[in-house]
């Protein structure tokens, strides 16, 4: 089931949302995480009419999802330009995913500035470049130009294109939220031994209202600045297709070797 069906069962104004996650879209015995967080999104954007383009979102990944769970949205405060929702995803543990969505009117200001750092870009990947990973995997509904992960690189910087097999009429900002949280913890290119890891939140800024990119292609980059103490603290940046960047991110993980 690709990520437009399962978005499709949410409806306008419901307060509640029944959702079966497939195995096809697990990570080991919870569900991908930016499934998790664009389900939660999907439930806060319809929880009122006419909401303003999202603007950030901080997600807690409480604990495991998998299989048949419940999305709720609540209508935190709605003013003239802003509105906060709360929302969250229940399995059979309980909570497993708590968010707030803040939705803003873009108005004009005296500022207009940025200081990121431009990455050196590899070419878009082409039809015969792109692979993808296993059916019973979240990687399955992706393609990507090369193997995503290899440890002991000694590197705290991941970096590769990802896009969504099916991905056509995606909501773009959904589709970015699903996909930004695609690679794998930077830190894991620091490790030398095997071991779990698992993300126990991630904050996001949106700089676009509307993002957009060509034939799906995002070009998602991960920086570790931290480890120590069985967690470490990431930078996160999602560009388009024309080397523009469209969403900054920041995540605590959990490391547990």
């Amino acid at each position: 089931m690709n990520l437009a069906s399962l978005l499709a069962r949410f409806q306008p104004g419901a307060a509640s949302h029944s959702v079966s996650i497939p195995p096809s879209w697990h990570q080991g015995r919870t569900a991908y995480g930016g499934l998790s967080s664009v389900l939660a999104y999907q439930a806060a954007k319809l929880a009122d009419e006419n909401l303003p383009p999202l603007q950030s979102a901080q997600i807690a990944f409480a604990g495991p999802l998998a299989g048949d769970v419940e999305v709720t949205a609540t209508m935190l405060r709605r003013g003239k330009n802003t509105a906060f929702v709360k929302s969250e995803i229940s399995g059979t543990d309980g909570v497993g995913l708590s968010c707030t969505f803040i939705f803003m009117n873009r108005r004009h200001s005296h500022l207009d500035y940025e200081n990121l750092v431009r990455p050196d870009f590899p070419p878009v990947p082409d039809a015969a470049g792109a692979r993808s990973g296993p059916p019973e995997f979240f990687t399955g509904h992706m393609q990507y130009p090369e193997k995503r992960l290899e440890l002991g690189l000694a590197t705290n910087r991941l970096a590769s294109w990802h896009r969504f097999t099916e991905h056509a009429g995606l909501d773009h900002v959904a589709e970015l939220i699903c996909i930004g949280d695609a690679l794998p913890p930077s830190a894991m290119g620091l490790m030398t031994e095997k071991g779990m890891v698992s993300s126990m939140n991630w904050q996001i800024n949106m700089l676009h209202e509307a993002p957009t990119t060509k034939d799906g292609w995002w070009y998602l980059e991960s920086e570790t600045h931290h480890a120590a103490n069985g967690a470490s603290s990431q930078y996160m940046t999602a560009w388009n297709s024309d080397g523009e960047p469209m969403l900054t991110g920041m995540q605590s993980v959990a490391i547990f070797v």
